[in-house]
């Protein structure tokens, strides 16, 4: 079974870290879930949640999901033997993202994002902060050079969403896309395009 790595900090954005674990556990992969005490606080104040509840992330999926402890750096997913098929921090913050560019780190999540680094697996950092500082922008080039992938949390508007959950998935699906996990979020635009073609083609016969 593939697994990945979740990573919750505190960036405004945990909508999107739900639709994305629900998406990664419905297509029955494991999520190892890590949040900041930060990410704690925003599943509380924009899920309403107490707590990390694997089954109220997961859609009910929560047997997909193990929660670890974000003061645990000694634990299984800061080491480079934890075989899994790429990690994504969402939303991840300007602090994590700095920590991360320079190596420096203070808890399992960013631990977890550095050791993806070192063992050339998948690390994406769906970066949720605006506008950018020059300080960002560094360190988004340094771990972008060090193979990590950079998602601003922008969702575009060219497939014409009608609800903030099209928003949402919309981004979702590009950082499962990244993943390589299958998943039915989002029209691609392929598939737009032919909508729009067989649509044209009927309105004219």
């Amino acid at each position: 079974m593939r697994r990945f790595i979740v990573g919750i900090t505190g960036a405004s954005g945990a909508i999107y870290a739900r639709r994305v674990i629900q998406a990664i556990t419905a297509a029955e992969c494991r999520v190892e879930l890590v949040a900041s005490a930060n990410g704690r606080r925003l599943v509380f104040d924009e899920l309403d949640m107490k707590r990390l509840d694997a089954d109220a992330l997961s859609d009910g999926r929560g047997e997909f999901v193990t929660i670890h402890a974000e003061n645990d750096v000694g634990g299984a997913l800061g080491s480079g033997s934890f075989m899994h098929d790429g990690m994504v921090i969402v939303p991840c913050s300007a602090n994590t993202l700095a920590r991360v560019s320079v190596g420096v780190t203070d808890n399992q999540l960013q631990r977890a994002a550095c050791v993806a680094l070192k063992e050339r697996r998948p690390l994406i950092l769906a970066h949720r902060e605006s506008p950018l500082s020059l300080t960002e922008i560094e360190a988004m080039r340094t771990v972008t050079l060090a193979g990590a992938i950079v998602v601003p949390l922008a969702p575009g508007f060219y497939l014409k969403p009608r609800s903030i959950d099209d928003l949402v998935d919309f981004m979702a699906a590009r950082l499962l896309d990244l993943l390589k996990v299958p998943h039915s979020l989002s029209r691609r635009w392929d598939e737009h395009v032919a909508d729009e073609r067989a649509d044209r083609a009927s309105q004219r016969a």
